[in-house]
């Protein structure tokens, strides 16, 4: 391993049990032994020289290359150290904050996501197959935080404490209409409809979750209740009682934050409500990881409060709460991990040996993130006037446990007839 690598090593890792192979075989070993020990082989000169110079970049791009394995312990415990150690503040390497200012520098260029670049964009991600998704998702396939009330929940419980916990903030009444900003597969409007026979518009802009969303609304029979369109959000002409949004907002970027609300506070009527659901950051605004912005998530961006904020107040809006949920995702990210662990053999018959590697490594990562790193998800209440939420936080509660007991219900009733009107949970309120 080149002297300038193990200097690297030497200065970042004082905590932690890492041991590092070079291309030439010889082991080297940093930290002060504590925890689990990972091993990194780098097998190449030319990762060892990419890792040198870039490491946020050339470590995943080696791991999927093959030219970088974690010969003991894993990608997830790799960079458990890695997060741990960053930190502490220790790293001097000019070369590498001097690339990472670059990219701070460049993030609005890198996330002008005009209508035809996002769908690409959405493309990119979320028209992979569906089978892919199946094989980590829960089973109503929420591709975003769950919500773990209790630390023991399923993965299919905690998103379906997310769902609740959204559509409580939202104070939904029955038969109210609800745009979906990025409906996904249908999970969340299908939800709100069962719930509250809610009219319920869903816009996304990838082919492969509108063709699934719609054929869930019609085996459920929801037709008439929920509908989903391919459709970019700045497009919408209508007005609605609530609006929410969940894991879109990082696909927005920085440059159309103000587009983006503006559109709400157009489309909100005047006592509406909004639910914005995203992943944020603890820390001040920064650039999109060059592994995630590469191959991922082009034009991501996940913010700082203190870039959002200031957006909702210029489109005339109020926020009326906000809430921080910090250790959420990690927990969400250790159920994918898993599940796509037990399913690793099918995912590859799908794409391919290069594909899974790059997907170990990004949920891997996404999860020691949240759990060391700046990453949390936020969720804002917005409205227009600051009487149309009650005083206190008492209702949000009270919706959950009626949304438990209707969630319940729903799943040990026989089929509903056509006949009649259903009761819903805004009935008990």
């Amino acid at each position: 391993m080149n002297v300038l690598l193990q200097r690297i090593f030497a200065k970042l890792v004082r905590t932690g049990n890492l041991t590092v192979t070079g291309p030439d075989g010889v082991p080297h070993r940093f930290g002060d032994g504590s925890g689990e020990p990972v091993h990194m082989l780098i097998r190449t000169r030319r990762a060892e020289r990419a890792i040198t110079f870039d490491p946020t970049l050339a470590v995943p791009e080696a791991y999927m290359d093959g030219e970088m394995d974690i010969v003991e312990g894993n990608i997830f415990g790799f960079m458990r150290i890695a997060f741990q150690n960053l930190g502490n503040g220790t790293v001097d390497a000019a070369w590498s904050r001097a690339i990472e200012g670059l990219r701070v520098a460049l993030r609005r260029f890198q996330q002008v996501n005009t209508a035809a670049r996002a769908k690409r964009n959405v493309e990119r991600h979320y028209d992979l197959s569906g089978d892919l998704y199946r094989l980590f998702l829960d089973s109503d396939m929420q591709y975003s935080c769950a919500y773990f009330a209790d630390p023991e929940m399923t993965l299919e419980e905690a998103q379906t404490a997310k769902k609740a916990h959204i559509a409580a903030k939202m104070r939904l009444k029955p038969g109210q209409s609800v745009l979906d900003i990025g409906s996904g597969w249908g999970g969340l409007g299908l939800y709100l409809a069962r719930s509250f026979e809610a009219q319920v518009l869903g816009v996304t802009l990838s082919s492969e979750q509108h063709a699934v969303a719609t054929e869930r609304a019609h085996q459920e029979g929801l037709d008439s209740h929920v509908h989903f369109e391919i459709r970019d959000y700045r497009d919408l002409v209508e007005r609605f009682d609530r609006i929410v949004s969940v894991g879109m907002f990082e696909h927005v970027g920085v440059n159309h934050y103000r587009t983006f609300f503006d559109t709400v506070a157009k489309r909100l009527k005047p006592d509406g409500v909004m639910v914005l659901h995203s992943i944020g950051r603890f820390g001040p605004p920064t650039a999109t990881s060059a592994f995630i912005r590469k191959y991922i998530f082009p034009g991501g961006y996940i913010p700082a409060l203190s870039e959002v904020l200031p957006a909702i107040e210029k489109a005339g809006l109020m926020v009326a709460d906000v809430e921080v949920l910090r250790l959420h995702y990690a927990e969400t990210l250790k159920h994918w991990g898993k599940r796509f662990a037990a399913n690793r053999d099918k995912a590859k018959a799908i794409y391919d040996e290069r594909f899974c590697r790059m997907w170990e490594f990004y949920l891997a990562a996404s999860e020691a993130a949240f759990r060391w790193q700046d990453l949390m998800v936020f969720q804002i209440q917005i409205t227009h006037r600051n009487d149309t939420l009650p005083l206190t936080r008492d209702y949000i509660g009270k919706c959950e446990k009626a949304l438990a007991m209707h969630e319940m219900a729903h799943r040990t009733a026989e089929p509903a007839t056509k006949a009649g009107r259903k009761r819903t949970v805004g009935d008990k309120e």
